[in-house]
């Protein structure tokens, strides 16, 4: 377990920036183990899901309330996107990001990067997926920024 604990806290950091880990991740996390696999699978704090660990690329995808936690606890993290006030609400229900609606966008985020949507007021709306760099987000008028993976009301 405690193995498992400093693998799940080491992938945060690099991901989310140094320290992330420890703050979002605390030592009461459990953690559900793949069937098939043996491998990480799910991280949660009192049943509820806080993290996935995709098999595909061995990256976290946070939930919601992990978001906020991050938010709350590292506003520092590498991973933010502020998005227009008249579009959150879509963004919230599941609506993907387009890159004329980003306002603000952390300079370290690279294209297939996990990322939070914020309002803003700075309130997380949606985790998902950066298609674009973050240069990429506030140069381009058209396209898919951020393939919402879940939002805050969906």
């Amino acid at each position: 377990m405690e193995n498992s604990l400093r693998r799940i806290r080491s992938i945060a950091d690099y991901q989310y920036g140094l320290g992330v880990g420890e703050q979002i991740f605390p030592n009461n996390v459990q953690i559900e183990y793949s069937h098939s696999t043996g491998r990480i699978r799910y991280i949660t704090i009192n049943s509820e899901r806080m993290a996935t660990l995709r098999p595909t690329d061995g990256m976290l995808s946070l939930s919601i309330a992990a978001a906020r936690t991050l938010k709350q606890k590292c506003p520092d993290a590498h991973c933010f996107v502020t998005v227009r006030q008249d579009i959150s609400k879509f963004v919230a229900e599941g609506g993907d990001v387009f890159a004329a609606h980003v306002i603000k966008v952390d300079p370290e985020i690279r294209a297939k990067d996990e990322v939070i949507v914020l309002n803003e007021k700075g309130q997380v709306v949606a985790v998902g997926r950066a298609f674009l760099s973050a240069p990429e987000m506030l140069a381009f008028k058209t396209g898919v920024a951020i393939k919402v993976r879940h939002g805050r009301e969906s």
